[in-house]
């Protein structure tokens, strides 16, 4: 590959891939944090609602974001007649329809759909963990002032 095609053969598909990712991630965070919020609010701190709007966020990404993984897969195969993306994706169409977009979608998505919903769920619990700890720390920090203020106080009196 070095000596036929060059360095830069290692390299193809970087930018599909690269183009592909933050649209996912995008997409995924967003759809979660939106269904989270149009949940009711007795449902929002539940890890069982986490991980629902965990695998619908995940199942709307990757279906909204595949045809860039499908577009990756080609431009990395060897011989590829295509040179980028805006040439990959009118070619796809062209020779195997819009469903050639989605071709090898659904075990994609059993590889997919566990796996970031495991992240997104984890993702909410620790940030809930967090946002109790600064509480708690929050709650510490003004007692101890309070405290302090008390004998200050106390001593300034005597």
């Amino acid at each position: 590959m070095l000596r036929e095609e060059g360095f830069g053969s290692f390299y193809y598909g970087l930018v599909p891939s690269l183009i592909g990712i933050a649209p996912y991630i995008a997409v995924n965070f967003c759809i979660f944090d939106l269904v989270k919020k149009a949940l009711p609010e007795k449902y929002r701190q539940k890890t069982q609602a986490s991980l629902l709007t965990a695998v619908v966020s995940a199942a709307a990404a990757t279906l909204t974001c595949y045809p860039l993984d499908t577009v990756r897969r080609q431009m990395q195969m060897r011989g590829t007649p295509y040179k980028s993306v805006m040439d990959a994706i009118p070619g796809i169409i062209e020779r195997d329809g819009v469903g050639g977009l989605y071709r090898g979608f659904v075990p994609n998505a059993l590889k997919n759909l566990p796996n970031s919903s495991i992240r997104l769920t984890t993702f909410d619990i620790v940030k809930r963990l967090i946002a109790a700890s600064e509480k708690q720390f929050e709650k510490m920090v003004d007692e101890n002032r309070q405290k302090a203020k008390q004998e200050t106080d106390v001593e300034q009196s005597c």
